[in-house]
Order: C-alpha cells, then structure tokens, then sequence
C-alpha cells in the first residue's frame, strides 16, 4: 500500500500497446459487512471529500426539520446540470417557504452540465445555475423550519453547520481531520478515504428511515442528482439499486443496496476516469453496468483506450 498523497496507479491510458498515461489515487471496496474487500493508495491520509458528502448534508436537514418531498430532496443532495428542470425546482423549494433566489449566497457559476452550459452561452453566472443550489435551497428551508438565521447559514458556528458536522461525525465514526469552506462557500470537513466508505456504507445499510430515504430519493430521480449524460446519473438509470455521488477534485461514493460500497480519490484531480473504475469495481461484483469507453485515437482510427487497475 502506498503511503504517500500520489496514492496508486487506478487507470492506465493505453496508446498501441503502450501506457502513455497514468491516474494514481487512493481506493476502498466494502463487502455488504462493511469488510475490506480491496485497499489501494494512502486510504488514511485526509482527503476534502466535496460534494460527495452531500448525501450526509441532506441527511442532517431532514433530522433538523426539513420538509420537502423525494424529488426536492434527490435535488438538495444534487450537483445538478443547471438545466430549467433544475433551477425551477430550486426556486419551489425556496418558494415554499417564503424564500427567493435572492436569498442564496452559494457562489455563482454558469450551469454545469456539458449541454446546460452551451446553450446558456454568454450569460452571466448566477447563483441558481450553480450546481449547488439545490443544497443551499435545503440549507435555507431548513432554517426556516427552525427559526435559524438565514443570513449567516453558511457560518461554521451556526446551528445547521453543527448539525451537519455532528451527523458527518457519527458517521465517521470520529472528528473530521480539517474544517474549511467548499467551493460553494459551505462549511467542508476532511476524512480519510476508508472511513468516507464507511461513512457511506452506514448510511446505506441503516435502519434509520432518514438515512433510507435520502438513498431512495436519489435512487429514484437519478437525473436531479446530476443531469442528462452525466455519469452518475446514465449509472443510477442503468443499475438498480445504485446509489452514486461525485465530488470535486475527482471523488466518488457509490454503494449497491446490500452495503457493497466504493469510494475512490483521483489524485490529479481529473473525472475522465471515473467510468472505467466503476465499470470494473462493479464487473469485479459481478454487476453488469451501462457500457463506459474511453478511445484513443490516432487520426479517425482508435489505437488504444483506457483500463482500470484494480
């Protein structure tokens, strides 16, 4: 096991035969107990695990009184795509409770999504186009429903940050080993990578019926969670019982109905790997999923593609 930040090698891009490129990270596969099943990369070094935690988020605002129906919720623990369907969802959750969008202070952005982002074009960014918006709608609803201050709901000491922090905690099983802010201008907690896969695995095995509904809401509206195309959303659509989120930085949490979990950390940062990791994690289960490729191409002719090394 390496014990370094680069981690190890999870994908090779192949050119005619030989490896031009490499992705190195940490991983960690759980059986359905919660046991290792694989171990690679520094799994115990902090990592900021972004909006891969986003599930944990939405978790803590329903135990703290938030109240918004399955599809608003696959949408709070969403990096949505930024299309109408999204941002009009948005504005329902903020609406329905008094709120607009000029009560946001995530940070601004142009729609995320490949598609959504073409065709918005030259228009300005704005904080409902911004892929966290659905989170920041459920953080405000959620300080409506309890009298909190809904100016500073972004400050680390302010009731619905400590809640959130203390629902990661138990998770975890122990104190986060950094406290920041995320891109998006909400509190962020580092973690190691196996105890992220933990965390996640406890969520998808519980017995409590907030942990159980987070998951079904995203497993039921896989497109709110992310958007059209996007991987997490075409691998939900794809494998029944699937739940799957990414974060920034290249992170990713998935886990199938049985407690069967995968949490990986790219180190450069890059997503382009994350389809052939995942294909092969889940084929390794046994799991058949949505066809992924990646070619490389010289000229119109493909002379190579990517595998994973797991």
């Amino acid at each position: 096991m390496s014990n370094d930040f680069r981690g190890e090698v999870l994908a090779e891009i192949v050119r005619n035969g030989l490896v031009e490129s490499i992705h190195t990270g940490h991983l960690v596969m759980l059986n359905a107990d919660g046991s290792v099943h694989k171990s690679k990369g520094s799994v115990e070094m902090p990592i900021f695990p972004r909006s891969s935690v986003k599930c944990m988020q939405a978790t803590a605002m329903l135990r703290a009184g938030l109240k918004v129906d399955d599809r608003h919720l696959a949408l709070v623990q969403a990096s949505h795509s930024g299309s109408k369907m999204h941002q009009d969802a948005v504005l329902e959750i903020l609406h329905a409770v008094g709120l607009s969008e000029s009560d946001l202070q995530n940070a601004t952005d142009k729609p995320l999504g490949e598609i959504e982002r073409a065709q918005w074009g030259d228009k300005p960014a704005t904080r409902l186009a911004m892929n966290c918006s659905g989170k920041h709608a459920g953080m405000l609803a959620t300080c409506v429903a309890n009298g909190w201050n809904i100016k500073t709901y972004l400050n680390a000491d302010h009731p619905l940050q400590i809640a959130i922090l203390k629902e990661i905690e138990s998770l975890i099983g122990g104190p986060v080993l950094n406290k920041t802010f995320d891109g998006c201008g909400a509190p962020l907690f580092a973690m190691a990578t196996k105890d992220l896969a933990k965390a996640i695995h406890a969520v998808t095995v519980s017995d409590d019926p907030i942990h159980k509904r987070v998951l079904a809401a995203a497993r039921q509206y896989p497109e709110m969670v992310a958007g059209e195309g996007r991987l997490t959303t075409r691998m939900m659509q794809g494998v029944s019982g699937l739940f799957m989120k990414d974060g920034a930085e290249a992170v990713n949490v998935l886990s199938l109905e049985d407690g069967r979990t995968l949490v990986f950390k790219i180190t450069d940062g890059s997503l382009r790997a994350f389809g052939m990791i995942i294909q092969e994690a889940l084929k390794q289960w046994g799991i058949t999923v949505p066809e992924e490729h990646f070619n490389v191409y010289g000229g119109p002719n493909i002379v190579g593609g990517m595998r994973a090394t797991l």
